[in-house]
């Protein structure tokens, strides 16, 4: 009998189930067996990190792990890593891909653009820092002086040089405070009261970081004090005062004292004293 030849219907049929089974394995050969081998079905490679690497090295970096690389016209700059080298990359690290799969990179700047210094002077150091953050400026060191007010900003320094608000520096500069530790200077003067009335004298005395003591009347109006001559010789001064002034002082002019110290005062107030009736008021 002739397999090829149909002498009937049951024939026809038997033909076509060959034809419907030899395309059935022809199909299930080609995309079970032939494409997974040409395509290296299976077979994936790991994307590194290449974040950080120079573009001198990539190269060879990425040969070595059947990977190539195209360079992005965009850039960008950041001051943790060295210029020309990888800023962000595409795929990201640890996708899976094809071997000899192209990754996309953009390279950091050669040379940082130019932002505008903002204005830190006045405010606190918490504020500064995001601020700072805002303008894509990193806090550098921070120093503090003696003043009254706590990380109070009092300059703002880059390698040793006072940066005016607004001034063009280099993104990702280290920007330098100088702020108050809160404690202001820790000995000082007595400052000079006499012949101040009796509120500037209070005024001073505040200002200076000291506490008013008793105030305390008299009809006293020569101030007596003592300062150094040309020959470094303490000679006596003596000063008349207006009424309502301050007459006298303890501490004296010139004394060292600390911060939160008293200052007693004493004011010529001639008119104030002695107000009980005498035998002639009578």
């Amino acid at each position: 009998m002739n397999l090829f030849k149909i002498n009937n219907f049951k024939n026809l049929l038997i033909h076509l189930g060959l034809i419907v089974i030899l395309a059935v394995a022809l199909i299930l050969i080609f995309f079970k067996i032939y494409l997974p081998v040409i395509t290296n079905h299976g077979e994936t490679i790991t994307v590194p990190d290449v974040r950080g690497i120079s573009v001198e090295d990539l190269d060879d970096f990425l040969e070595n792990r059947d990977l190539r690389f195209e360079v992005s016209s965009d850039s960008g700059f950041s001051a943790d890593i060295p210029p020309l080298a990888v800023l962000k990359q595409f795929p990201l690290p640890n996708q899976k891909v094809k071997g000899n799969r192209k990754v996309y990179v953009t390279l950091n700047s050669q040379k940082p653009p130019l932002v505008k210094m903002p204005k830190l002077v006045g405010g606190s150091v918490k504020n500064a820092q995001l601020v700072l953050k805002t303008y894509d400026l990193s806090l550098g060191e921070i120093e503090y002086t003696p003043d009254l007010a706590l990380n109070y900003i009092l300059d703002q320094q880059m390698n040793g040089t006072t940066i005016p608000e607004g001034e063009r520096i280099p993104k990702g500069s280290k920007i330098d405070l100088i702020v108050g530790d809160g404690l202001g200077k820790q000995t000082l003067k007595a400052p000079n009261l006499i012949d101040l009335d009796l509120e500037s004298a209070q005024f001073a005395i505040v200002g200076s970081g000291l506490k008013v003591g008793k105030i305390n009347k008299t009809d006293l109006n020569i101030a007596i004090s003592y300062e150094e001559n040309e020959d470094n010789q303490m000679v006596e001064v003596k000063t008349a005062v207006n009424p309502n002034s301050v007459v006298k002082q303890s501490p004296p002019v010139g004394r060292s004292m600390r911060l939160g110290q008293i200052i007693d005062l004493w004011i010529y107030a001639p008119d104030s004293l002695n107000t009980d009736p005498t035998i002639l008021d009578n």
